[in-house]
């Protein structure tokens, strides 16, 4: 059996915190299948298919990862990819109450999803796709925060 995880998210961009906690669950998941949200409520800076593409170029260099789009209900969708884990980064204190009010009513929605909680290395912690969106639209450099392709794309849609 393997023990696949779905790691969802906008992923607007994906950030270096993203992949720390990627690479991390690669190693204690046969598979992790990055699950970029469409989510079109919180107006993304790209669209699904540019986050699709740059989250692939981003993890190329890791083996047990999936990336894929997906609109709809989160615990319909785990079911299309055969998944029943899910997994969530927590940055600080303040993450964890919404973070455990969202995996209570996946549970509810579906008794047989758990959640798992990863938090990234110490030097994510701060990071999170608004702020790099934000600080690139004042004309600040995101480059450590994000893999240099993201970076190279978010500069090219700013100057659209």
């Amino acid at each position: 059996m393997i023990r696949r995880v779905v790691y969802p998210g906008t992923f607007d961009p994906i950030t270096n915190g993203h992949i720390d906690l990627v690479k991390r669950a690669g190693q204690l998941f046969d598979e992790v299948v990055v699950s970029i949200a469409a989510n079109p409520g919180k107006k993304p800076m790209f669209t699904l298919g540019e986050r699709v593409e740059l989250t692939k170029m981003a993890l190329s260099d890791v083996g047990n990862v999936k990336v894929r789009g997906f609109t709809g209900l989160l615990v319909h969708y785990l079911g299309e990819v055969d998944a029943r884990i899910i997994l969530r980064g927590l940055r600080a204190v303040s993450d964890f109450e919404y973070e455990f009010q969202l995996a209570a009513m996946n549970r509810r929605l579906n008794a047989r999803i758990e959640t798992v909680f990863l938090t990234p290395a110490e030097n994510y912690t701060f990071i999170s796709a608004s702020l790099i969106k934000e600080i690139a639209s004042l004309g600040g450099d995101v480059s450590p925060f994000v893999h240099p392709r993201v970076n190279e794309a978010i500069k090219v849609k700013l100057n659209q």
